[in-house]
């Protein structure tokens, strides 16, 4: 048979050819037209068009074997031209099929993997980032970031559906037949396993074309880049005036000399230029990369100005801002600025770093210092008493699962709005078991209204623009009793004692943050002080107070200051009754037995951590038990903290208690908790009380090997 018999033109050479012989049968149509007009006119024309097609014909016969040997010699040209700048091209690039397998490298990629043109196993074994998970399947291509040989690259994966490319490079099908023979044969002899695993269809369905572009030289000038970004950060001395108080003045110079020295020796081992603004307060200016150094020795600023000691009683601590992320030094500022409030409504010695709005926390490991004056509590009591002036009525409210703590606080601002002739309400969920003798009391009490307590639905009726929200004993919006209330007014009052989390009430009138007092009950003795000369509180509501003190302080023992006491005695004063306060925080049998149980069956972990679940079954209030052992747990030598875990409707509570070593607000803030430095919690959803204490487990181990704890 002679090449090209019984070929069968295609695509636009099949085109090509067709239209030739349309045209040439438009003759014979012009013949036909001339035969009526001119009898010997369309007969020339007839054999004049007879003629013509049979030459065509006999072009098309003659040179159609001709035409296809030299379409395959081209073909082959152009393939081995193809094949050879695939190979040579600088681009490292692998073809594999669905499975990961390589069917073809070029050069650069074989003599970057050390690997031959005839490699033929998975990917992933040259390249462990390129599994099949990774490689695009609803989508046409990927890029993902790799590293090889010390070399950052950028692997572009390109899907290519087969069926496409064969109809695209087909321009006979006779050719494309004998070309797909030619291209399967060399397959089956290298990759007999692989033609018998996959059927002939999804052999066919599309492959995978991967760039490796190689991203090192771009990387580094990324990194550099960032590195050279501007970095704000300020440093206050937390408690200046407290420790210049104790010493006389050769040595309160000789103290400022040293902090000085501590400060600009810190900035300069790590290329970071300082200045100080005032007496206690201080401007840093770096780059990412001395930043970077920051983190790495976890801000040893902190710890290496508690060194400073000339006698002096009281051990001098800092804050520290640090902003990073703006567009320019204005914006980091600003991010600085916030950080170093949070920092220091935190209580202070500690670094807040605000990375384009997100914050991070180092330190924090020693007691907030107590405030000796009370001129902040004055200054917040007027504020507050005006704000309460220029509104209709007070709503006041604490956090979820109201405590005694919150209850006193509220009741506590309830008379203050009473004193100014305030309609006023105090919003309560779930009553617990802990707080239920005192709603009981003061709902009993002819000294209230019956509506004193009013439900969520009925606050949301009530709230509007002419009211006052003041919230107790919690500064995080998502754990107030109800956040509703909070879209409902523009005129909201914050007090809270706790170390304060990016999770705060934003656009407050007024907030009061302060994490040195013992409690939300203490705050509101000491502004009761300052709001209004005739301010007289109840019996009831002293006990109420006091109790809330009690509680938080467990018994005063813990954050207890000078402070404290003052607030205590103010409240005995307006008739508080600790005989009667005893009483009605006494607990039931169950709640004993319960107790008792989470201590007996605690375990001690790395020889200083009290871990136990509490059985809640049969309790009203397990999260108040569990608070409780914590303490109890206190009590054992050698324990430093303890956590308490119990299940109370559908969620794991966290109770975390600590006497001075160690600061378990952080711990429970990897959480999503938070507290106060020697008492916190956190709450867990969808998991097991074992699966709580595994990752409180986790979370210490992991802190105590960073030394952050």
């Amino acid at each position: 048979m002679k090449p090209g018999s019984g070929v069968k033109y295609s695509g636009q050479l099949k085109m090509h050819w067709t239209w030739n012989v349309y045209l040439a049968l438009t003759l014979f149509g012009l013949a036909a037209g001339l035969f009526f007009v001119d009898r010997r006119a369309g007969l020339i024309c007839l054999l004049f068009a007879c003629g013509y097609y049979c030459i065509v014909l006999l072009i098309y016969f003659y040179y159609r074997p001709k035409i296809f040997q030299s379409m395959i010699g081209f073909a082959s040209r152009y393939k081995e031209i193809q094949a050879e700048i695939l190979r040579e091209m600088e681009i490292p690039t692998a073809i594999v099929d669905q499975e990961g397998y390589v069917l073809w490298m070029n050069r650069p990629l074989c003599s970057l993997t050390k690997k031959t043109e005839r490699y033929s196993k998975t990917i992933d074994t040259i390249f462990p980032y390129l599994t099949r998970p990774v490689f695009p399947m609803n989508s046409d291509a990927k890029d993902i970031d790799l590293e090889y040989e010390q070399k950052h690259f950028r692997a572009h994966i390109q899907k290519v559906m087969m069926d496409d490319v064969m109809d695209q490079s087909m321009i006979t099908r006779q050719a494309g037949e004998q070309e797909n023979d030619s291209r399967e044969a060399p397959a089956q002899s290298r990759y007999p396993e692989k033609q018998r695993r996959y059927p002939e269809k999804q052999r066919r369905s599309w492959i995978y074309i991967v760039y490796l572009i190689d991203e090192t030289e771009l990387s580094k000038l990324r990194r550099e880049n960032r590195e050279e970004k501007p970095v704000v950060a300020m440093v206050y001395l937390d408690n200046y005036e407290e420790a210049m108080d104790n010493v006389d003045e050769v040595h309160s110079s000789l103290m400022n000399v040293l902090i000085d020295r501590e400060i600009n020796k810190y900035s300069l081992a790590h290329h970071a230029l300082s200045k100080k603004l005032e007496k206690d307060k201080y401007l840093l200016v770096m780059n990412q990369k001395s930043l970077g150094g920051l983190e790495e020795d976890h801000f040893s600023l902190l710890e290496e100005v508690k060194t400073v000691n000339i006698g002096n009683d009281t051990v001098m601590t800092i804050s520290i801002g640090i902003g990073v992320g703006g567009d320019d030094y204005n914006q980091n500022y600003e991010y600085a600025r916030a950080s170093i409030e949070m920092a220091l409504a935190r209580g202070g010695d500690q670094a807040v770093l605000n990375r384009d709005g997100q914050m991070k926390f180092y330190g924090g490991k020693s007691h907030s210092s107590e405030r000796h004056t009370r001129v902040k509590a004055r200054v917040k009591a007027q504020a507050m008493r005006e704000i309460m002036e220029s509104k209709e009525r007070v709503l006041t409210m604490g956090h979820k699962i109201t405590d005694m703590d919150s209850l006193g606080a509220a009741v506590g601002i309830y008379r203050a709005a009473k004193t100014l002739g305030k309609p006023a309400w105090i919003v309560i969920g779930e009553d617990s078991s802990s707080i239920r003798n005192w709603l009981q009391m003061l709902r009993e009490s002819r000294d209230y209204a019956e509506d004193i307590f009013i439900s969520h639905e009925k606050a949301v009726e009530i709230c509007d623009d002419n009211t006052v929200l003041v919230v107790v004993d919690t500064a995080r919006k998502t754990m107030v009793e109800c956040e509703e209330l909070l879209q409902k007014t523009k005129t909201i009052v914050v007090l809270d004692h706790h170390r304060q989390t990016t999770e705060q009430i934003q656009n407050a009138a007024l907030s009061y943050i302060e994490p040195g007092a013992s409690s939300a009950s203490e705050m509101v003795s000491e502004i009761l002080q300052y709001f209004e000369e005739n301010v007289r509180l109840k019996s009831l509501e002293a006990d109420c107070l006091y109790a809330g003190i009690l509680i938080d302080t467990n018994n005063f023992s813990t954050k207890t200051g000078s402070r404290t006491f003052e607030a205590a005695a103010y409240l005995r004063r307006a008739g508080a009754d600790i005989i009667r306060v005893r009483k009605a925080l006494r607990d039931d049998m169950d709640s004993y037995k319960a107790r008792a149980e989470a201590v007996r069956h605690a375990e001690i972990f790395m020889d200083r951590y009290a871990i136990s679940i509490l059985p809640g079954e049969g309790l009203e209030s397990p999260t108040v038990v569990g608070a409780q052992a914590a303490n109890e747990l206190l009590n054992i030598v050698g324990v430093t903290a303890s956590f308490v875990v119990t299940n109370y409707s559908g969620k794991v509570y966290i109770s975390a208690r600590a006497i001075d070593e160690v600061n378990v607000q952080i711990i429970m803030e990897r959480l999503g908790g938070g507290g106060h430095m020697n008492s916190a919690g956190a709450q867990m959803q969808d998991v097991t009380e074992e699966e709580a204490v595994i990752r409180v487990k986790e979370i210490l181990r992991t802190m105590s090997e960073a030394h952050e704890i």
